[in-house]
């Protein structure tokens, strides 16, 4: 193992620095705000978080916790439950974690990805302490060559007080030179970040940090938690061809061209399975901008239909992992990882005129969405990376199936729970029914196309009805206030809006009472 550490490592003595993960957890002490790398269970440091959490049975402790994104391999819910964390940000997927933030005892702040460094570097977070980073290699001079995530990574290196490294000797080789390291300059004489294709370089392939940081070196050999991602359905494959379709009227109209422009999709199983699906569309030359690379990604690249992606983690499932981890370097020349405030960064976003298609939880039939709160109280995961790109991209697109939990619940309801994305940012609304382009539209307009194209038949007529007797109420944005809130009051109630759909077609005198 130190043989292969050598050869990964060629910081002049680092055998000096070298230590257990107990031994290195004992350099975080109790309040203090910790940066780790991790960005959607891809890139995490994996064996001093365990020692930290082994450490709190017998010596309590709290800390600030900082990432990317998400951790794999349970990290997050182990932390929890030994009690480590009394502050976590900017996003989570954990169950345990999220049950401790919603009875909060872990007090969670759910930021855009791409402004938790900006916040940092600029002293509106405090001091970072110590940096936990997962590193592929080391180079001479100190720099760390990061794994399957950048995140944020690159910052918390730079900013913090102390690095501990984790050098993962079961990372391919290959991933040396995978990434693109850039860091903004200090405002206010910041240039302009040279960004201007998917598949520009523009930094470093590693992280360039003073060596004397590097507090300590531990060695592992963990790999990263695989994505649970479902194979496509009859609503996903339906979602996938309304885009399609609409993809193609685009091209038609000469708003796009046949390889449209830089798309970015957000994580989890629909959206990658809607990405799968342009598979069977007829465009060609397709490149990617985005945070995650997904198996769609790597699908799309050996299909040909896509020429390059630039993101800021892999996360790919234990089949799709297995083809591309071990054949890495087929892939070099057509993927890049970089920081998240740069994959995430408005102004690139903006440039480049990316596509968004992102993941909605519930949609009120104005087009705001709600994405990270069930009931508009309880949280799921976070906005993640989702508003940097929905705000500024030539194309914002939410999805969604129009309905949960077996039908008892519609994910288009007259009044958005929690509102993540404003109806200001959605430009096209999709579900298995249709799609609804919302662009020029007042807001009467998108109700009626909203309700009409993307609603399920069942809970149409009351979306219908209530839309009717809230314009009679008169507004640029009409509502019966009592009446929308009515939808999630018997959603928390029933476990079911089955109830106000049955309201709405009662005789007057049966219908439910307004308070």
């Amino acid at each position: 193992m130190t043989e292969l550490a050598d050869q990964r490592c060629q910081l002049p003595n680092w055998r000096d620095r070298m230590m257990s993960a107990d031994e290195a957890a004992t350099l975080i002490d109790d309040g203090m705000v910790v940066g780790m790398s991790g960005f959607t269970r891809a890139g995490e440091a994996k064996e001093v978080p365990l020692a930290l959490a082994r450490r709190a049975e017998c010596d309590p402790l709290n800390i600030t916790l900082m990432t990317g994104a998400s951790l794999g391999n349970d990290i997050d819910g182990i932390l929890s439950d030994a009690h480590v964390l009394a502050r976590r940000m900017p996003f989570q997927v954990d169950r345990r974690l999220r049950t401790a933030i919603n009875a909060g005892e872990v007090m969670f702040t759910d930021q855009h990805l791409s402004e938790t460094v900006e916040l940092l570097r600029n002293k509106q977070l405090g001091k970072l302490d110590v940096a936990v980073i997962e590193a592929a290699a080391i180079t001479a001079d100190g720099g760390i060559v990061p794994t399957a995530s950048v995140g944020n990574s690159a910052s918390f290196a730079i900013l913090a007080d102390k690095v501990i490294v984790e050098l993962n000797l079961t990372t391919p080789e290959a991933m040396i030179g995978l990434h693109d390291i850039y860091v903004p300059g200090m405002r206010p004489d910041r240039q302009p970040i040279p960004v201007t294709a998917p598949d520009s370089r523009i930094g470093t392939s590693h992280i360039p940090i003073d060596p004397d940081k590097i507090a300590a070196i531990v060695l592992t050999q963990g790999h990263d938690s695989p994505s649970t991602v479902d194979q496509p359905n009859d609503a996903t494959r339906r979602i996938a061809r309304h885009l399609i379709r609409f993809f193609e009227n685009e091209v038609n109209e000469e708003r796009l061209t046949s390889s449209l422009l830089p798309l970015q999709a957000g994580i989890g199983s629909m959206a990658n399975a809607v990405m799968h699906g342009l598979m069977e569309g007829p465009f060609e030359g397709l490149t990617m901008y985005s945070e995650v690379l997904q198996d769609s990604t790597f699908d799309l690249l050996d299909s040909g239909k896509m020429t390059f992606a630039s993101g800021s983690s892999i996360t790919l499932s234990s089949s799709c992992g297995q083809r591309v981890w071990n054949n890495l370097e087929r892939y070099k020349d057509r993927v890049v990882l970089r920081p998240q405030e740069l994959s995430n960064h408005p102004g690139i976003v903006r440039r480049l005129g990316v596509i968004a298609i992102n993941t909605a939880l519930e949609i009120d039939i104005y087009g705001s969405v709600n994405s990270t709160h069930i009931n508009g109280t309880h949280m799921i995961n976070g906005i993640g990376g989702s508003g940097d790109f929905a705000r500024n991209g030539q194309l914002s697109i939410f999805i969604t199936t129009a309905t949960a939990k077996d039908g008892d619940l519609s994910s288009v309801v007259p009044f958005a729970s929690h509102v993540d994305h404003t109806e200001h940012d959605v430009d096209i609304v999709v579900t298995e029914n249709g799609l609804a382009d919302l662009r020029g539209l007042a807001p009467r307009e998108r109700a009626r196309r909203i309700i009409e194209n993307c609603a399920d038949p069942y809970y149409r007529p009351a979306l219908a009805d209530y839309f009717e007797a809230a314009c009679e109420r008169g507004g640029h944005t009409p509502h019966c206030l009592e009446r929308a809130l009515a939808w999630h009051a018997t959603a928390r109630r029933d476990g079911s809006m089955r109830a106000v759909v049955e309201a709405a077609s009662a005789p007057a005198t049966e219908l439910l009472p307004d308070t």
